[in-house]
């Protein structure tokens, strides 16, 4: 079962075209990591996925619902899907426990006891229940992007998008958030991953997606793409970060 479907999607900026006719299935449980250099148009693809951005042109259905429909429920459907940023966006003035039940109380309409078990469960899920009582500005910050993770779980999301997640991170940071990120592939979430992290895509990706000039250049199985490409520009890409 297909749970993301994105066929003919163009995105142009003024004259800028970003995106140029992307097509991409994402099936249930599938774990789809993007890989490319800055500029190619990874990170708006994504957030053409929920419609943060709308596409010029082109359709995308989450499930049998096109989100880009005329008189789609946006809102609704855009709550299927979950997204992690490379910034974290935490309310700095709350817990990092209000910042995870905030959304089901607001969004939901969650009884406040009831969000705040949720949340209590999913930052032990990351690693963190012991300080749902703390600010985030008391965090590391590995420690605010898997609150960031967590905060998105929150809604029960059907899949899960995260733009270069790590990029901002000190590198001994990393490990605890692809950790995280590891043991929801592991669970059967559905994720599309915009990454760096080239050994994350080969150890976890079930495809990976090589992007370039708003195309999508190659995908496949990872130890194929990123071990074996065919295309002369993927194998480029790679001689310069493997």
């Amino acid at each position: 079962m297909t749970t993301i479907r994105a066929t003919g999607l163009v995105k142009r900026f003024g004259d800028n075209s970003v995106l140029n006719g992307v097509d991409l299935d994402v099936a249930e449980g599938e774990v789809v990591c993007v890989i490319g250099p800055s500029g190619s148009g990874k990170s708006t693809l994504l957030r053409c996925l929920n419609l943060l951005e709308i596409p010029t042109s082109g359709r995308v259905f989450i499930g049998d619902d096109e989100i880009t429909a005329d008189d789609a429920p946006v809102d609704a459907l855009r709550r299927r899907v979950g997204m992690v940023f490379q910034s974290f966006n935490l309310f700095p003035h709350r817990t990092v426990l209000d910042n995870v039940a905030l959304a089901p109380i607001a969004v939901l309409g969650v009884d406040k006891a009831a969000a705040h078990d949720r949340a209590r469960a999913l930052l032990g899920r990351v690693g963190l229940e012991d300080r749902a009582g703390e600010h985030p500005a008391r965090l590391s910050g590995g420690q605010q992007q898997r609150v960031a993770i967590a905060r998105a779980l929150a809604m029960e999301p059907e899949a899960m998008l995260f733009d270069e997640v790590t990029s901002a991170l000190d590198p001994e940071l990393v490990k605890d958030v692809l950790g995280v990120m590891r043991s929801l592939a592991e669970g059967g979430m559905t994720m599309v991953v915009v990454t760096h992290e080239m050994g994350f895509a080969r150890e976890v990706g079930d495809r990976v997606v090589f992007m370039d000039g708003g195309v999508i250049v190659e995908q496949g199985d990872p130890a194929q793409v990123l071990e074996a490409p065919r295309a002369e520009r993927t194998k480029r890409f790679l001689s310069r970060v493997l």
